[in-house]
């Protein structure tokens, strides 16, 4: 049994559709990710998993329960980082674990999972003083604190420096190494990308897609881009007969080729038939944010 299961989810707002007929399920020890635009339903989606919204129609089920009937039971499976979330500011790192931990029958032991996650020097430190990175760390122990099964992490690094947000995705990664499943919403693809086994691409309100991260690569519109300074002029009807090519432009003896990866490895094989030495060879793939972008485009 998947651990969550979401089917034909809705929610409207003042008449308006928000989350228009949602299904996706994660499975146990996934890494799962939703994708989606600003206002595209992804927030209100993960509120009506965690029970904070209650949805106008369709079902979920958190390891078989229901958020809302069941919402105690569900609340001691299922950890929750917030989108926007804060603490007491007086409240010291201490303080705030042992406080959460005294709302679960039986909580983890908040000290070795301070440890895990590099909070230990900063135990008697106010959460106001402690710096962005340090407040999504502190965050983390807070959503694991229960002992879940399940997390649920929302845009968890929006706001941290290039060096916080890496920390924070191996936080990440070894959450679920510990045996957690990860549901994370995000918008940076590079994110998405590096940590998803699969991810949901919600655009206005439904699934637009769902795949692994290669996978939703593999559907994209986009090309992979080969340029090069070749050592000697090669035959335009050589290359213009290339497999699967998109397009062939020069420019100050520069050639770029669009393509797939058959195009590639043909490419390879001309230079060497015909013992030319590609300078300068670059190649450049599709990338999550190219497929994101076809997704949401196409149903626009």
């Amino acid at each position: 049994m998947p651990v969550i299961e979401v089917t034909d989810l809705r929610k409207s707002y003042g008449g308006r559709p928000v989350v228009d007929g949602v299904s996706f399920a994660v499975e146990e020890g996934e890494i799962f990710g939703v994708l989606g635009p600003n206002g595209a339903g992804k927030t209100t989606t993960v509120e009506c998993v965690e029970g904070l919204r209650v949805p106008d129609a369709g079902r979920v089920r958190v390891t078989g329960l229901d958020p809302v009937a069941d919402h105690e039971k569900v609340a001691r499976v299922l950890g929750a980082q917030l989108q926007r979330s804060e603490v007491q500011p007086k409240l010291t790192v201490r303080e705030a674990l042992e406080l959460y931990a005294a709302f679960y029958p039986a909580p983890a032991d908040w000290r070795p999972l301070a440890e895990r996650l590099g909070l230990v020097p900063m135990l008697d430190t106010r959460f106001a003083k402690l710096s962005g990175g340090q407040k999504q760390r502190l965050f983390i122990a807070l959503a694991l604190v229960g002992d879940p099964r399940v997390v649920v992490l929302d845009e968890l690094t929006t706001g941290l420096d290039p060096r916080a947000r890496r920390e924070t995705w191996q936080l990440i990664e070894d959450i679920r190494a510990g045996g957690v499943t990860v549901l994370l919403v995000t918008h940076f693809m590079e994110e998405a990308q590096r940590l998803c086994d699969r991810i949901a691409v919600i655009d206005r309100g439904r699934v637009a897609a769902l795949d692994s991260p290669a996978g939703l690569i593999r559907r994209s519109a986009g090309a992979t881009v080969i340029s090069f300074t070749p050592s000697e002029p090669l035959d335009d009807t050589d290359l213009r007969a290339l497999p699967e090519l998109a397009s062939v432009a020069y420019r100050d003896g520069r050639v770029t080729l669009s393509g797939t990866d058959e195009t590639v490895n043909a490419v390879v094989t001309l230079f060497a038939r015909a013992r030319v030495t590609a300078h300068q060879l670059r190649v450049t793939d599709t990338t999550l944010d190219d497929a994101f972008l076809d997704l949401t485009e196409a149903t626009a």
